[in-house]
């Protein structure tokens, strides 16, 4: 008779000094996650490396992807047999998982994907895949991603996109960055009954009666995973309710308003967004991933030589936190938008406020993350 395989701790709780890619690591593994498939690239080859030893211990999967598109196919394949699902790559490996990414969209499978930025070929720091997160993939979909700005939130937020992935029966993207990533710094591991775990919702109907994408309108329906005996089909073409290819105009749309109604009809749900010193603020700097490290330095330099300004942080950079972002509109005379790109969100931010208040492009496509003199002289130069 062989010996029950003593596996390890899923939550490795306490005080660690981590770089951020272990961190995200060690935040799938406390979510649940047993399945991780990947591709090599930097600045993310530490999420493999790691995954590579923790999964296995703790009675998951590990897969080496002969590439990026096995690899999101593979995270596709086995969310739908029943497991917590992830992948990991950083923007140049990001643009070829766009078919699979629309493919888990469109069946419905959760899954979470890490794309640690990287400027173009070198492993510089950037924001500039923003857009690709929302709007990558074919079809009509919807996606939820979310931004960190520390190590500590690498973990809290990879815990995150695991439930909601599991709520929504969707993708999401942990929009992780080479400046977070590959820092060392504090990280605190809550006790594993502190941490808030939500596992997709399970059908109670028998094989015969189950029908695969059968829900209420603007929620995700029950799962039945692979090889139990439910008749799933699961495919990219339009389907109806079964799950049958059908190309009717009528049903194409029902499903499809469904699909992405589930996350935009559900915004308030979903979106989040943390605010600092906006209490009185006339001016607001609004800021996602790691340039909120430097703006809300730059907020407190502001503040203590008179300038009265706060901070919007982007916890949930898709779907837009509109209803935030417009009440900001309308209470100060004018908004900073921070990030490191050609201002690609700021477009975001300057739609929602509608004319409220003007939108000031605060922007850096250099490599390297804003200072917060360089975020201060912008505020200086508004307030004037």
């Amino acid at each position: 008779m062989s010996e029950k395989k003593a596996y390890q701790e899923r939550v490795q709780s306490g005080v660690h000094f981590m770089a951020g890619n272990y961190a995200t690591v060690e935040g799938a593994i406390a979510a649940g996650c047993d399945f991780f498939a990947g591709y090599p690239i930097t600045p993310a080859n530490e999420i493999s490396e790691g995954m590579s030893k923790r999964l296995p211990a703790v009675g998951g999967a590990f897969m080496q992807g002969e590439d990026e598109l096995a690899s999101i196919f593979a995270v596709a394949g086995a969310s739908l047999a029943g497991a917590k699902a992830m992948t990991a790559t950083a923007s140049a490996g990001f643009n070829y998982k766009q078919e699979g990414i629309g493919y888990a969209s469109a069946i419905e499978a959760p899954c979470v994907i890490v794309d640690v930025q990287r400027c173009r070929g070198e492993n510089f720091a950037s924001q500039a895949d923003v857009m690709q997160m929302r709007w990558g993939a074919s079809g009509d979909y919807e996606t939820i991603c979310l931004a960190p700005s520390s190590v500590q939130e690498l973990f809290d937020y990879t815990v995150k996109a695991f439930n909601l992935a599991e709520t929504f029966r969707n993708p999401v993207i942990v929009m992780s960055e080479t400046t977070i990533a590959l820092m060392r710094e504090r990280l605190e591991i809550p006790d594993p009954k502190d941490l808030k775990i939500l596992n997709r919702r399970y059908t109670h109907q028998k094989p015969g009666e189950y029908m695969t994408y059968k829900a209420n309108p603007n929620q995700a329906p029950d799962f039945a995973p692979l090889g139990k005996g439910y008749h799933n089909l699961y495919s990219i073409n339009p389907h109806d309710e079964r799950g049958g290819i059908d190309w009717d105009p009528e049903v194409f749309d029902k499903l499809y308003q469904r699909i992405t109604g589930k996350i935009s009809e559900n915004k308030d749900q979903i979106c989040e967004t943390q605010s600092y010193h906006m209490s009185d603020a006339s001016l607001a700097v609004i800021a996602y991933g790691s340039e909120v490290r430097p703006a809300l330095d730059a907020v407190e330099m502001a503040r203590a030589g008179g300038i009265k300004v706060g901070l919007l942080k982007l916890v949930t950079v898709w779907p837009v936190a509109e209803k935030q972002i417009k009440e900001v509109a309308s209470q100060v005379s004018a908004i900073l938008s921070v990030e490191m790109n050609i201002g690609k969100y700021s477009r975001e931010i300057e739609r929602v406020s509608g004319g409220r208040c003007p939108v000031h492009y605060v922007t850096k496509n250099k490599g390297s993350g804003h200072t917060k003199e360089e975020i201060y002289q912008a505020i200086k130069e508004v307030w004037k």
